[in-house]
């Protein structure tokens, strides 16, 4: 039996817990390869126009996983992944368009996560898939707990300065020689994956910039650089982006922000409204770039504003 994972949107986030729950079970786990524009092309043919970026590229690593003939694709139905935020709809509706619009495929898993409410097991409604690859329960159960084991050893590694993009796809980051620090918020998987980013991370490292990610800072880091607003943000992501920016400049560590956002996603658009105008509200405030990626974003032109950016980070310092 061969279970296929998309390489898109939340597999930045949670492939090692679902990794060692499949092969926990006995089954053979296949990845589509890295993102390359023969799968952004495959995903923009099947897409309607409104799709944003990120899932047009899900739905061509889904056409890629048909290819490599799998027995079953996991698309799961992930509504919340923390108590009272929510994950953008697209994930809620994502099975469902995966299987109108992709076209003839195998066999869709999809359990619903929504651990909004409190007292919820993120890995607990895998039990239903469980039963499909073995009757023994003590088997069903290593498999849960493995998954939790592996995804809790993961995000220790994200906190302790390592990016998904390094663990998952071997990209190089922070293990050059650095004299800036920028912090990079944004979706992760716009952020991890080098063909949309335009290799953002790597290329930053090999311009002398260490990174950090919201995936690198606490919760309690996180809340504390949203508090000053008024009403909570009941995006995870874009949470995590506001608390991540706000964090690192109130504390003076980073040199500079990168934000990176979709076009066309709503709340990217207020996520980063926020950012630049708590940013302008501060004194001596770090300096902000935004990049707005689509599919047609031009890689000359990002990297052309990517090291007008750097350089004039550099020339602010000197000039202190």
């Amino acid at each position: 039996m061969k279970v296929g994972i998309p390489r898109a949107l939340l597999y930045y986030q949670y492939f090692p817990g679902w990794k060692a729950f499949f092969q926990t079970l006995g089954v053979e786990v296949v990845v589509s390869p890295p993102t390359t524009k023969a799968i952004i092309n495959e995903g923009i043919k099947v897409a309607v126009d409104e799709t944003c970026l990120p899932v047009k590229v899900f739905f061509g690593h889904v056409r890629e996983l048909v290819r490599q003939k799998v027995d079953f694709i996991f698309v799961p139905r992930i509504v919340s992944v923390e108590e009272a935020r929510f994950l953008c709809p697209k994930f809620l509706g994502l099975p469902e368009m995966t299987s109108q619009l992709c076209g003839e495929l195998p066999y869709i898993l999809q359990p619903e996560i929504d651990l909004s409410r409190k007292g919820k097991d993120f890995f607990a409604p895998l039990k239903k898939i469980a039963s499909r690859f073995t009757l023994n329960p003590w088997r069903r159960r290593r498999a849960l707990v493995a998954a939790q084991e592996n995804l809790s050893a993961y995000r220790q590694q994200l906190l302790s300065g390592m990016t998904p993009a390094s663990l998952l796809n071997g990209v190089r980051s922070n293990s050059f020689t650095w004299d800036l620090t920028f912090g990079v918020v944004g979706h992760p998987y716009n952020l991890n994956d080098s063909l949309l980013s335009v290799a953002l991370f790597e290329r930053l490292g090999k311009m002398g910039v260490r990174i950090i990610t919201p995936e690198m800072l606490d919760e309690q880091k996180l809340n504390e650089g949203v508090r000053y607003l008024q009403k909570d943000i009941f995006w995870t992501f874009g949470w995590q982006a506001v608390g991540a920016a706000n964090y690192l400049s109130q504390h003076k560590v980073i040199d500079g922000i990168i934000s990176v956002a979709s076009f066309g996603c709503g709340p990217d658009s207020l996520i980063m409204e926020l950012i630049e105008r708590r940013l302008k509200r501060m004194r001596n405030t770090v300096p902000l770039l935004t990049l707005v990626l689509d599919e047609h974003s031009g890689e000359a032109g990002l990297v052309t504003r990517l090291e007008a950016f750097i350089d004039m980070v550099r020339w602010r310092r000197k000039a202190r």
